[in-house]
C-alpha cells in the first residue's frame, strides 16, 4: 500500500513551487525511524530562481520604511506566537527533542528573534566622525542586497529566525536554506 507523504516545496517568489529536479529526499522522524514527509532535493536551478525572485523583490523592499518593515516583523513574531503549539509539536516530531523544550526555547525564542529585530530597525542610525579635523568619515546604515542564509538542524526555527530577521529588517532580501534534517518548521 502506498502512503502519500507530505512534500515541502520551495517558497520562492511568494509561490510554493516544486524543485525544478522534481526529486525529493526523505524527511524521517527520529523517534521512529519513519519517513513522514518529503523535502525537495533543490538544485541550481532552484537557487538561481531564488535569486532571481529576491532581486527583484529587493528594489521594492530596502525602500520600504524602517516602520513599515517593523510593523511586518512584529507581525510576524504574533503569527508564530499564535501558532506556538503547533509550530513546538512539529518541531519535536522533526527534530526528536522534548516538546516541552520547543514549546519553552525554540518557538518563544523564534518569535523574540523577529520583535528584536523588527523594532531594533526603529533606533538605528548613519554615523560621521570627524578625522584630525581633516576628514569627516561616516557609516551608513543601509540594505546591502540579496543574503544567503543556511541554518542547522538542531535548533530549526530559533536558528533560521536569528538570520533572516535581521537580514529583512534593514531591508534586505534573504534566500534561506534549513537543513534538510529539519525541515518543517523553517
Amino acid at each position: 500500500m502506498s502512503v502519500n507523504l507530505f512534500k515541502i516545496k520551495n517558497s520562492i517568489d511568494g509561490q510554493l513551487v516544486e524543485p525544478v529536479s522534481g526529486k525529493y529526499l526523505d524527511n524521517i522522524e527520529p523517534a521512529t525511524g519513519q519517513v513522514y514527509s518529503l523535502v525537495p532535493d533543490s538544485d541550481g536551478q532552484d537557487v538561481e530562481q531564488a535569486v532571481a525572485a529576491a532581486s527583484k523583490a529587493f528594489a521594492g523592499w530596502s525602500k520600504t520604511a524602517a516602520v513599515e518593515r517593523s510593523k511586518i516583523l512584529c507581525r510576524i513574531a504574533d503569527l508564530i506566537e499564535k501558532d506556538a503549539d503547533r509550530l513546538a509539536k512539529t518541531e519535536c516530531i522533526d527534530n526528536g527533542k522534548p516538546l516541552s523544550l520547543a514549546r519553552s526555547l525554540d518557538i518563544p525564542r523564534a518569535a523574540a528573534n523577529f520583535r528584536f529585530f523588527g523594532t531594533a530597525i526603529l533606533h538605528s542610525h548613519s554615523e560621521t566622525h570627524v578625522t584630525d579635523n581633516l576628514a569627516l568619515n561616516y557609516t551608513l546604515r543601509q540594505p546591502r542586497g540579496v543574503v544567503g542564509l543556511i541554518s542547522p538542524w538542531n535548533l530549526p526555527l530559533y536558528l533560521i529566525t536569528w538570520k533572516v530577521a535581521p537580514a529583512i529588517a534593514v531591508g534586505n532580501t534573504a534566500i534561506a536554506k534549513p537543513s534538510e534534517l529539519t525541515p518543517m518548521t523553517a
